[in-house]
C-alpha cells in the first residue's frame, strides 16, 4: 500500500493539485490524504479507488488479475471431462489371470 500511496501523491503532484482541492474531490480530510498518500493501509481500499478515478487512472485497476493463468487452469479442471493428469504408480496388487483352462476355451470345431 505505501507505494501505491506514493505513486497516487506523485500523480497528484504532476497534475499540479493542492492537497486542500484533492481532500475535497475526494470527499476526506486533509488528514486522511496524508495517511492515504503514505499508504495507511487502514484507509478503506474505495478511498483508493476514488483517488485513481479523480486522477484520471481508474482504467488501470482493469488490468488488475486480468491474465488470471492460474485462476483459469483451476477452473478448467472443475469443468466436466476435465480430469487432473494422473501420476503413474506402479501397482503392487497381483495381477490376476484366468484359471488355464477359461484361459483358452476350446473351439466347437475341434481346433
Amino acid at each position: 500500500m505505501r507505494a501505491l500511496g506514493e505513486r497516487l501523491k506523485l500523480a497528484r503532484l504532476r497534475r499540479e493539485l493542492s492537497t486542500v482541492l484533492f481532500a475535497e474531490r475526494l470527499g476526506i480530510s486533509r488528514d486522511t490524504l496524508s495517511r492515504l498518500e503514505k499508504g495507511d493501509p487502514n484507509i478503506a481500499l474505495g478511498t483508493y479507488m476514488r483517488a485513481l478515478r479523480v486522477l484520471g487512472l481508474d482504467k488501470d485497476v482493469d488490468s488488475v488479475a486480468r491474465d488470471d493463468e492460474l485462476g483459469r487452469k483451476l477452473q478448467d479442471l472443475k469443468l466436466p471431462g476435465q480430469r487432473k493428469p494422473r501420476t503413474e504408480r506402479p501397482s503392487t496388487a497381483p495381477i490376476k489371470t484366468a484359471p488355464p483352462d477359461k484361459a483358452h476355451p476350446k473351439r466347437s470345431d475341434g481346433q
